[in-house]
C-alpha cells in the first residue's frame, strides 16, 4: 500500500523534469549546431593543413608555430588591445556620466520617479546599438573622409588646418576607428546602468541626503556599488566587441593604412578566403578565443562583486 502511494508522488518529478528539457532541447539542439559544433569543427581543422578545395593532411601544431612566429599577430593583438579603450573603457565612463545626468541625483531615477524625457533619451543613445556595424561603417567612412562632416565641422570653427582624410592617417586611422567604437558601445552601457540604477532603493539616497552627502557623493557610494553588476556586463560584452571586431574594421579600413588598425578578426578572414589557408585561419581563430576567454575572465574578477 505504502509503495503504491509513493510511487505516483515520484513520477511527478520526473514528469516535471522530461517536460523541462522538452522545452530546453530546441534551443539547446540549435546552440549545439551553430557553437559547440562549430567550434570543435575548428579546433580539428587548426591541427590539419587544407586549402579548402585538396584534401585535408595532417599538420599538427605547425599552425600555430607559423602563427605565434608571425609578427602580424602581436601587432593586430596590440591594436585589439588599445580599441578595448575605446570599445570599453571610454563607452563605460560615458554611460555612467550619461546615467548620472538623467537620473538627475538625489535618487529621482527610480521607477516611480524616473525624470521626464527618460524615454526620448533612452531612443536617441541606444539608436546606434541598433544600426547594423555595416552601415555604420560606411556612415563614418564619408563622414571621417577628406570632404566630410568632421572636416567641414573644423573649417567652421577656424580649425581646417586639422583636417586630414582620419581613416587613412598612419598615427590617428586606430583612434579614429576607435571612437566608432565609442559612439556604438556608449548607448548600451547607458541602457543597462540606467536599468541597474532604477532598481536601487530610493531610502538609500535618502539616509545619504540625511547624512549631508551631495549630489556627486549619493552617485558615488549609493549608484555606483549599485550598478556593480552591470559594470561587470557592460565591461564583458563591450571587450568581446573590440577583440572579436571584424566588421567595422573591413568596412572603414580593412586593415589599413599600412597595417595600423588590422585586429585578429581581419587576420582570419584573410588567411582563409585570400590565402586559402583553412588551417592557419582555424588555429588563428582558437588563438582570438583564448585570448578572448583570457581577457573577460580578468574583467570579471576585477570587477566581481564582493558580497
Amino acid at each position: 500500500m505504502a509503495h503504491e502511494l509513493t510511487s505516483p508522488a515520484r513520477a511527478r518529478p520526473r514528469g516535471r523534469a522530461l517536460r523541462g528539457w522538452l522545452y530546453v532541447l530546441p534551443a539547446l539542439a540549435v546552440y549545439l549546431g551553430f557553437a559547440i559544433w562549430p567550434a570543435i569543427t575548428t579546433l580539428r581543422l587548426s591541427l590539419l593543413s587544407w586549402d579548402g578545395i585538396l584534401p585535408t593532411t595532417w599538420a599538427g601544431l605547425d599552425n600555430y608555430v607559423k602563427i605565434f612566429r608571425d609578427s602580424a599577430l602581436y601587432e593586430a593583438i596590440l591594436h585589439s588591445l588599445v580599441l578595448i579603450i575605446f570599445f570599453s573603457v571610454i563607452p563605460i565612463a560615458a554611460g555612467l556620466l550619461m546615467t548620472a545626468l538623467l537620473m538627475g541625483g538625489e535618487g529621482r531615477g527610480s521607477m516611480r520617479q524616473a525624470p521626464k524625457g527618460m524615454t526620448f533619451f533612452r531612443i536617441v543613445f541606444f539608436l546606434p546599438q541598433v544600426l547594423p556595424l555595416v552601415a555604420v561603417g560606411i556612415t563614418w567612412r564619408w563622414l571621417y573622409s577628406d570632404s566630410g562632416v568632421v572636416n567641414q565641422i573644423l573649417d567652421a570653427v577656424g580649425l581646417g588646418a586639422l583636417g586630414r582624410a582620419w581613416l587613412g592617417d598612419y598615427q590617428l586611422a586606430l583612434v579614429a576607428l576607435g571612437l566608432i567604437g565609442t559612439w556604438t558601445m556608449s548607448g548600451l552601457c547607458m541602457m543597462l546602468f540606467l536599468a541597474g540604477a532604477q532598481k536601487i532603493d530610493p531610502s538609500l539616497y535618502e539616509a545619504a541626503k540625511l547624512d549631508g552627502a551631495g549630489t556627486f557623493r549619493q552617485f558615488l557610494h549609493v549608484t555606483l556599488p549599485g550598478v556593480r553588476r552591470e559594470i561587470t556586463v557592460a565591461g564583458v560584452i563591450t571587450t568581446i566587441a573590440a577583440l572579436a571586431s571584424f566588421d567595422l574594421v573591413y568596412v572603414t579600413t580593412n586593415g589599413g593604412p599600412s597595417g595600423q588598425t588590422n585586429v585578429p578578426g581581419l587576420l582570419v578572414y584573410r588567411l582563409a578566403f585570400n590565402e586559402n589557408d583553412i588551417g592557419g585561419a582555424s588555429a588563428l581563430a582558437v588563438v582570438l578565443t583564448v585570448i578572448v576567454i583570457a581577457v573577460v575572465s580578468a574583467v570579471r574578477y576585477f570587477t566581481r562583486d564582493e558580497r
